[in-house]
């Protein structure tokens, strides 16, 4: 698997891991609650990154694509 995709899914299972031990506790230390958001706050920037790299790639294929089917009618 590409460092890429290991790096998506790390910090997805991170942000996983953060909101289960934040559902599960009915107190949450307060010395651990900002280091979780910022490490949950990173975690989300990469993941979202990755996500909006993916769509952009996946509508410049499908763009590339269509114009070229176009191209083939005319």
């Amino acid at each position: 698997m590409s460092q890429t995709a290991e790096s998506f899914k790390e910090n997805y299972q991170k942000l996983q891991g953060i909101a289960q031990k934040l559902s599960d506790s009915s107190e949450v230390d307060i010395d651990e609650l900002v280091p979780m958001v910022d490490e949950a706050t990173r975690a989300y920037q990469l993941c979202k990154s990755r996500i909006e790299a993916v769509e952009t790639a996946l509508n410049n294929r499908l763009e590339t694509e269509n114009s070229s089917e176009i191209r083939s009618e005319d």
